[in-house]
């Protein structure tokens, strides 16, 4: 990787079209959804979905989720049966990941499925997204916009930190308003199976299908991004669960901090103890402490509720020894 940067691109209706030609030709281009920047590449082209692993030094066992513009498109590319219809109702465009039976005459890279039968789709809700994916007329594989395991980008910068010259170009399209990766269900089987805690609560999907499993996960075989025990790492090693930090730690707090001592620098998720929130701050301060040059990074504890359930799994992961 060279000190170029790639182009930054306004969402424009030019911009967007360039942005879509350049997908066709195989180009990767870094995109905003709801939840964090996506690395974008033609889903039915091998060199392309090929060149996004490189990009991200990316385990070619480690699936890819497809984004559609739509329904429709969804069911050119897989098997939707009724909870599928039915989720899609409720949540599409949104940051729901649907893992469902891929359909043979999809044209798929297998790469994207890391040679399951499966694919994970998803139809993201942010107008930008949207219209990239209707200009590049093709399923987008996309996963979060950085090298592999490590933090995931909210921002345009980020994608530029973390990528540089590995991707042609980057939409701009603000701040993700969610900041967490999309909740993933596995409905290839008879009972539907959560692999990843995302905006979209178990409890929303359980009233709508019922009882769910959640996966204990095999970080050897996944069937979806998101399940690699080490993941979404900063350079620090972090610490959770911490009520106080050391002088040489960087401190991530939540909630009320007036009486919180300790830390080299130290950033708040949400002082109201918000949890929509932390969520959407959670990758860009890791990001930023992380930029601190301090020992570890300490983190207070944040309910194990709602949107706190995705925002402890990220949390646990960034915390696993690295590989």
């Amino acid at each position: 990787m060279t000190d170029k940067h790639p182009d930054i691109i306004p969402a424009t209706p030019a911009g967007l079209a360039r942005a879509g030609e350049a997908l066709r030709k195989g180009d990767l281009v870094a995109f905003p959804t709801e939840t964090v920047y996506g690395l974008g590449g033609d889903a039915t082209d091998d060199r392309a979905v090929a060149a996004i692993f490189a990009a991200k030094g990316r385990p070619q066992f480690n699936p890819l989720i497809a984004h559609v513009p739509d329904l429709e498109s969804a069911e050119a590319i897989a098997v939707l049966d009724e909870r599928a219809v039915e989720l899609a109702h409720q949540f599409w465009p949104g940051p729901l990941t649907l893992v469902l039976p891929r359909r043979a005459e999809a044209g798929l890279s297998l790469l994207v499925s890391a040679g399951l039968d499966s694919v994970a789709v998803r139809v993201p809700g942010h107008p930008v997204a949207q219209a990239l994916l209707k200009a590049a007329g093709k399923p987008i594989a996309a996963p979060s916009a950085n090298r592999s395991g490590a933090v995931s980008p909210t921002a345009p910068h980020h994608v530029i930190e973390s990528l540089g010259d590995r991707v042609s170009m980057v939409v701009a399209g603000g701040k993700c308003q969610v900041g967490v990766e999309s909740t993933v269900l596995d409905l290839t089987g008879a009972t539907p199976v959560l692999l990843r805690p995302g905006a979209v609560l178990r409890e929303e999907i359980e009233r709508l299908i019922g009882p769910i499993q959640v996966s204990a996960g095999n970080p050897d075989a996944p069937k979806s991004p998101g399940q690699l025990e080490s993941h979404y790492a900063p350079n620090a090693p972090v610490r959770l669960n911490a009520t106080s930090a050391e002088e040489d730690e960087a401190f991530l707090t939540f909630g009320p901090d007036r009486f919180i001592r300790g830390g080299k620098a130290r950033l708040n998720l949400s002082l109201q103890g918000d949890l929509n929130e932390a969520a959407a701050n959670l990758f860009a301060h890791l990001r930023a402490l992380d930029q601190e040059g301090a020992r570890a990074i300490a983190v207070m504890p944040i309910p194990d509720e709602g949107l706190g359930v995705a925002i402890n799994d990220r949390l646990r992961r960034a915390a696993a020894p690295r590989s």
